[in-house]
């Protein structure tokens, strides 16, 4: 309800009672002093009359009748008014004949036709109807009178106060125009356009409101501006922290080939050092790809899926991962008939890398590690277990969010951003029940065509 329609309704509430017992003591007055007038006792006299007159004839009626079935009056003979009587439904009939009514007259029907009786009034009837009817005539002309004289004041009186009241309607729009300019003016701002102001000419309450109004308004729209560019900012730094999470996890493997190789130079192995430089080659490569992307304004590298196989791959990375961490003891597990899949090789090889690291960090010396590889519906899983403590309750709620941490030197982007790898080549990553007493996750990507050969599940752990 407006701030002007509850005004008006507090002008009705304050003055319709006093207006209303003013009308009422006016009019009862007013009534009372007009009762003394002869108009009313015109009224009663003519009512008296008629009374009277009524009672009158019912008691001449009653005596008719009685005698007339008494046999106490003679029939007379049958009037022409019979014809009428006889043409209708009533068994018997009186009416007044004669000289102004002053002859009662009683109809009957019998078998052998209608009987007629009357017997003569001693006042006129007729004339006493029609004194009556001219009193009522002239009682009624001056009770219409003086209804006119009610009626112009009670006209007369409300227009004084509909005037008043369309007084205080201007008044009260002239006040609750600018606070509806003012409420208009918080719903455009509750829905986000700071930059309304509200035009302020005036210095009283309604002024200082509308003026705090403008600059609330002005502070939000600086303090919006403040957040954007902070928000800009700090989704940069969010960028920055993804990319170097991204390049750590090809620069890992890099680091375990180059010492390896430092380790291995002695005994001049042909092979392992082409293989290792074919290796350091492949990930330099992944790591110019993933630089021109952030050059680029670019999220993520374009991904190219292929043919994927899914045992070499996990052997290539559990092997880069064993001289980093040689107190773990890794296994893995291949199901049968388990085909390749479809997925970008360079996202895959991170997934692994950030899930067999947390896992070998969990497990920690002494602890064991289980990698498999099976088919799941239509999907190829890679499952990675661990030794370890498993998670807590919170770290479970929380796992996959991003710049959330359990670890001391974690940054919280791991396992997001393994799990968006995951997602974008088709598939996801799952926390599942660890089998050796850790935590469990199965990584599930797209199925590709089968293998041409098949993996049997060693019996024994591979360490």
């Amino acid at each position: 309800m407006s701030l002007r329609t509850r005004l008006a309704l507090v002008f009705i509430a304050a003055t319709l009672v006093p207006l209303g017992a003013t009308v009422w003591l006016t009019t009862l007055l007013l009534d009372r002093s007009l009762r003394l007038s002869p108009v009313d006792q015109l009224s009663e006299l003519s009512l008296s009359l008629q009374k009277t007159g009524h009672e009158y004839y019912e008691q001449a009626k009653a005596q008719l009748k009685t005698d007339a079935l008494a046999g106490q009056v003679s029939p007379v003979p049958t009037p022409d008014a019979a014809k009428d009587f006889l043409a209708s439904d009533d068994t018997e009939q009186f009416s007044l004949i004669g000289d102004g009514g002053n002859t009662l007259l009683y109809l009957v029907k019998t078998p052998e036709g209608v009987k007629a009786w009357e017997r003569p009034l001693d006042i006129r009837m007729q004339d006493i109807s029609g004194q009556y009817r001219e009193a009522r005539r002239t009682v009624s002309n001056m009770g219409g009178l003086r209804r006119g004289f009610f009626l112009t004041w009670d006209l007369l009186a409300a227009a004084i106060w509909l005037v008043a009241l369309a007084l205080v309607w201007l008044v009260a729009t002239r006040f609750s125009r600018p606070i509806v300019k003012l409420t208009e003016a918080l719903k455009t701002l509750a829905g986000g356009n700071f930059r309304i102001r509200v035009p302020n000419e005036r210095t009283d309450e309604i002024g200082l409101a509308t003026e705090a109004f403008n600059r609330t308004a002005a502070h939000l729209e600086q303090s919006r501006d403040r957040l954007v560019n902070l928000t800009q900012l700090a989704s940069w730094q969010v960028l920055a922290r993804k990319t170097a999470h991204e390049v750590k996890n090809s620069l890992t493997p890099i680091r375990l080939t180059v010492e390896e190789m430092v380790a291995r130079g002695q005994e001049r192995d042909r092979v392992f050092l082409e293989q290792a430089a074919g290796i350091v080659v492949d990930e330099i490569e992944s790591l110019e790809r993933r630089i021109r992307a952030f050059s680029e304004f670019s999220s993520e590298p374009p991904i190219c899926p292929e043919q994927l196989d899914l045992h070499q791959i996990v052997e290539e990375r559990i092997a880069f991962l064993k001289s980093a961490h040689p107190e773990v003891r890794y296994a893995i597990e291949v199901a049968e008939n388990t085909p390749s899949a479809l997925a970008d090789q360079d996202l895959v090889k991170g997934i692994l890398v950030n899930l067999l690291e947390n896992a070998a960090e969990a497990a920690g010396e002494g602890g064991q590690i289980l990698a498999r590889v099976c088919p799941i519906e239509d999907r190829i899983a890679i499952e990675v277990h661990d030794s370890g403590p498993g998670l807590s309750e919170l770290a479970r709620t929380s796992l996959f969010q991003p710049t959330i941490s359990f670890k001391k030197r974690g940054m919280g982007l791991g396992l997001s951003i393994a799990r968006k790898s995951a997602l974008l080549s088709g598939g996801d990553i799952l926390l599942i029940a660890g089998e050796l007493g850790g935590a469990g996750f199965r990584v599930l990507l797209p199925a590709g065509v089968a293998h041409s050969e098949t993996y049997a599940i060693p019996a024994h752990p591979r360490n």
